[in-house]
């Protein structure tokens, strides 16, 4: 595979784990709780996934500076760093999040993931946009 297809298919899987997520979330209010653990696995996958195709990207082509110095590059920043940070901090507390439903302790599954799910929705759409600022989006 090439370098340029890898970044597109870390989009997709991030905007995959966006909508995983978002229908998780609506099953779970929803009461559906078996289609919801299917979705959050899926989602766990997903995003498992993208790790995996980010650093075998990262690995073949290193870092890929923002190539445009206008008004944009701020604002790219500004979703950037609290992207990495955020990406970087949440992994272990997805997996607390899981451990803790699987052993069927769900007052502390639902105490994490009150704060787990809105960083990983944000991690997963900013990841989606910081690809389209860097490869899409200008001329």
């Amino acid at each position: 595979m090439e370098a340029s297809s890898h970044a597109t298919l870390n989009a997709v899987l991030n905007a995959i784990a966006a909508v995983l997520l978002l229908t998780g979330r609506f099953q779970v209010k929803a009461g559906k709780f078996d289609t919801h653990k299917r979705v959050m696995i899926g989602a766990l996958t997903v995003s498992a996934l993208f790790l995996v195709s980010y650093l075998v990207y990262h690995a073949q082509v290193g870092s890929v500076p923002y190539p445009w110095h206008d008004w944009t590059r701020p604002v790219y920043f500004t979703i950037l760093i609290p992207h990495v940070i955020l990406a970087a901090l949440m992994v272990p507390f997805i997996i607390a999040a899981v451990w803790f439903a699987f052993r069927d302790r769900f007052d502390r599954h639902k105490a994490l993931v009150k704060w787990v799910w809105p960083v990983w929705m944000f991690v997963s759409v900013t990841g989606v946009l910081v690809y389209l600022m860097l490869y899409q989006l200008h001329p």
